[in-house]
């Protein structure tokens, strides 16, 4: 199999530049997806001249098998929890058990914002232009949940933005957003960190220095 990004920041290049011929009107946000998000992101929002801000999201996972989303959490003013109600009913899983275990992630969400951004207040996304990055998708399911929450505070336009994802995932994402842009589906997929020469495991000191490094090299007024 053919690596198809050097890096992260190389696959956010590339990735900007595909953005930059799609021309967003301004006023536009770029939102990450923490930890491996960012670094795209970082890339994208410094080419397009627009902020960069995180978009924590939080699973809520069956009780006996939590990697089956039932529900997620998106930070947000108020925080946003979207329910899979197919789930939910398949399941038999109740409010009372997502309402607990959103309280639960949202204390992780506000830890995470606090190490990652300090007392730095979330930018607004209503009538902009927002951008979703991530460094690639799988299955999609914690995405879904963040581009319904999203949606929710009314964006003049919603595009998702990755370099690899499976086509059928994105076939599905493809409803909750007016544009997607995706460098590579390759077929079969396996996983995202394959296509990737350098794949390493972001830390937090990463993120910290990519958001600081695209927020200050925005040129004065910049959206």
């Amino acid at each position: 199999m053919t690596k198809a990004f050097t890096d992260r920041s190389a696959a956010g290049c590339a990735l900007a530049a595909q953005l930059v011929r799609l021309a967003p009107k301004p006023p536009i946000v770029v939102l990450a997806l923490p930890r491996g998000g960012v670094p795209v992101g970082a890339e994208v929002a410094r080419a397009l001249g627009a902020p960069l801000d995180l978009l924590l999201v939080r699973k809520i996972g069956v009780p006996w098998q939590p990697e089956l989303a039932v529900a997620a959490i998106v930070d947000g003013q108020p925080p946003d929890i979207v329910v899979d109600n197919e789930t939910m009913a398949a399941t038999g899983v109740d409010n009372d058990y997502i309402q607990a275990q959103a309280r639960q992630e949202m204390r992780e969400i506000e830890r995470r914002r606090s190490v990652y951004l300090g007392s730095r207040t979330p930018i607004a996304v209503e009538g902009a232009t927002v951008i979703v990055v991530d460094d690639g998708i799988a299955t999609g399911t914690t995405m879904r949940a963040a581009l319904t929450a999203l949606r929710r505070r009314h964006p003049a336009r919603l595009v998702l933005a990755v370099p690899v994802a499976p086509s059928d995932t994105l076939a599905l994402l493809r409803a909750e957003v007016d544009d997607v842009v995706c460098l590579a589906e390759p077929f079969p997929f396996h996983a995202v960190g394959l296509h990737y020469i350098d794949f390493h495991q972001v830390g937090d000191e990463e993120v910290v220095a990519a958001l600081a490094a695209a927020n200050t090299s925005r040129p004065p007024g910049a959206a």
